[in-house]
């Protein structure tokens, strides 16, 4: 089973260390993820930049609207996103709990087991595939497993901006 551990900052912790504390903080977390890729159960990890990066999107008055930053305001900031490949939330947990990081004091890890939608998935497309024969003449349907070259120059087809959450 797959897990997404959120790693969350504490907002200065690498600008008030040392050089040498600093590149200890990362040769051992590199350490520990080579570890976990060489195991198996690294499937994925994705450092981020800081939160005055962000741009939050969401609806508002029937049309989209951008605000400058993250989500939610915490004291703790996302630092990145690992994804492993566990036996279940136990095993998960014991991975996770060896993370160099926590020693260092740099913030706490959010588990959480990745949702399986191929199901969902599968059947919204059945749907949809009925409905074209309804809108002949309008723009096909796109999904995550056809390859059509889209009108419209930021569609992106990928499996993230299909789910709902």
């Amino acid at each position: 089973m797959k897990y997404i551990c959120l790693g969350y900052l504490e907002p200065g912790k690498f600008e008030g260390m040392t050089d040498a504390d600093r590149q200890a903080t990362f040769d051992d977390c590199f350490e520990y993820n080579d570890h976990l890729r060489a195991n198996g159960h690294l499937v994925a990890e994705l450092p981020l930049q800081p939160p005055e990066t962000a741009l939050t999107l969401y609806w508002k008055n029937g049309k989209v609207t951008a605000t400058d930053g993250p989500y939610a305001e915490t004291k703790e900031q996302l630092g990145g996103i690992q994804i492993l490949e566990a036996r279940d939330l136990n095993h998960a947990v014991q991975l996770v709990s060896q993370l160099p990081g926590f020693k260092y004091g740099l913030g706490p890890v959010e588990i959480r087991p990745i949702a399986d939608i191929s199901e969902l998935i599968k059947e919204s497309e059945q749907r949809r595939r009925k409905d074209i024969s309804a809108t002949q003449g309008r723009a096909p349907i796109l999904t995550s497993r056809e390859k059509v070259r889209s009108p419209h120059p930021t569609y992106v087809p990928t499996l993230a901006w299909r789910i709902c959450t």
